[in-house]
């Protein structure tokens, strides 16, 4: 059995809050924790492909969402993977205020401080 937590960020295009999203969790899957971690597109979870829903289906995963509506949690969770933590990016935005963290296509200095943050906290839920 798959003993790697599932770590799904939302898709969260065309919003900076989003790319923090995808750039913690590659953060977290390459460098922090590759050998007890890995990712699963949110996108095939969501349109239902059978390899996507067979990695997370009665296994660990943590989500990590960009905005309010929880993606990446909602979907995660219909499609049968065990929520271990949802984290918010915008809990974490909310301890940065008037920094500036970048666009939705390249992050500035306080965004990478940011999703370091982040893919701090998805290591220490994994470890």
């Amino acid at each position: 059995m798959d003993k790697k937590v599932k770590v799904i960020p939302c898709s969260g295009i065309g919003k900076v809050f989003g790319l923090m999203a995808r750039e913690a969790v590659l953060k977290t899957v390459i460098e922090l924790c590759p050998e007890t971690s890995e990712t699963v597109c949110l996108a095939h979870i969501v349109t239902g492909d059978t390899e996507a829903k067979a990695k997370i289906e009665g296994l660990d995963c943590i989500t990590v969402d960009g905005c309010p509506k929880m993606c990446a949690s909602k979907n995660v969770s219909a499609a049968g993977g065990i929520l271990i933590e949802e984290i918010k990016v915008l809990d974490t935005v909310k301890e940065h205020k008037g920094k500036k963290f970048g666009s939705p296509t390249m992050l500035d200095a306080d965004g990478e401080d940011v999703i370091s943050e982040i893919a701090m906290k998805i290591k220490e839920r994994i470890t």
